[in-house]
């Protein structure tokens, strides 16, 4: 199941401006980028480049897989951020549970998680 439209980050130029002005972090799998925005709600936005796989059923099921792992976090995020997450090589390997502990160790990292268990 996708995410809601409202929680997706979908125009170009918005994912330009995370990658560019944003922070970021990488793992093995993952790279994370993160930018406060002006809309007042979390965005999020997944990209797996043709460099991961060149067929696009791939491409499409990695973001699934992004998009179901980072579900369960979602209350847990703060508003007010758009997030960017890009897929690395080796996450063509990766089952649902790694991209899950990858991904929350990111989040952390990031302090993402963090800030809104300080909010609560």
């Amino acid at each position: 199941m996708a995410l809601k439209r409202v929680l997706r980050l979908r125009i170009g130029s918005d994912f330009l401006r995370v990658r560019q002005q944003g922070r970021s972090i990488t793992s093995r799998l993952l790279s994370l980028a993160w930018i406060p925005n002006e809309v007042g709600r979390l965005r999020i936005g997944f990209v797996v480049s043709k460099r991961i796989s060149k067929l696009a059923v791939e491409r499409n099921y990695i973001k699934r897989l992004l998009s179901e792992a980072i579900r369960c976090f979602l209350p847990e995020l703060p508003s007010g951020w758009d997030i960017v997450l890009s897929a690395r090589n080796q996450v063509t390997t990766a089952d649902l549970d790694t991209l899950e502990q990858d991904l929350v160790n990111l989040l952390h990292r990031a302090r993402l998680l963090d800030a809104a268990d300080d909010i609560k």
